[in-house]
């Protein structure tokens, strides 16, 4: 397991990513990669070999689970009405992990938070980070993600 946050406000404008600056648990495994003060994460697909040579996890996948929450608002002089974070793969949005509160003031913050299982195939990599999708730029605080790979905890 492996967790990063951002506890810090931080202005991040429409299409670009949370960017998380502590690591609190970080992964000693190699399989979770971030540096500091960058939003994206490099998740690998590797799968320990059991021992045996059949070739059984060629054709598998690693499981994630990946675990996002953080307060949301809209920064002083921001436009009321809906805003919005995603976590995105390799910069495909994942449309079920889409989070939308709508605060009826500036400054008025919300929790937001999602889950989702990440399938990564077996000797890849895929990139992993949590885009603001609204049209505004938005103020997030508290951020926090934790990456879990319960075949190896």
């Amino acid at each position: 397991m492996s967790e990063f946050s951002a506890n810090a406000i931080q202005v991040v404008n429409p299409g670009e990513s949370v960017i998380f600056t502590e690591s609190p648990v970080p992964n000693r495994n190699g399989l979770v990669r971030h540096r500091d003060d960058t939003g994206n994460f490099l998740l690998s697909g590797f799968i320990p070999q059991s021992g045996c040579n059949c070739g059984c996890c060629r054709n598998s996948s690693a499981s994630y689970l990946v675990d996002f929450g953080a307060n949301v608002s809209i920064p002083t002089g921001g436009t009321v009405g809906p805003i919005s974070l995603a976590i995105a793969i390799d910069g495909a949005t994942l449309p079920a992990t889409t989070m939308i509160v709508t605060p009826a003031a500036v400054d008025e913050y919300f929790n937001v938070s999602r889950a989702a299982n990440v399938e990564i195939w077996n000797g890849c990599c895929e990139t992993v980070t949590v885009r603001n999708t609204s049209d505004q730029a938005i103020q997030v605080q508290n951020a926090n993600i934790i990456f879990a790979r319960p075949d190896l905890d």
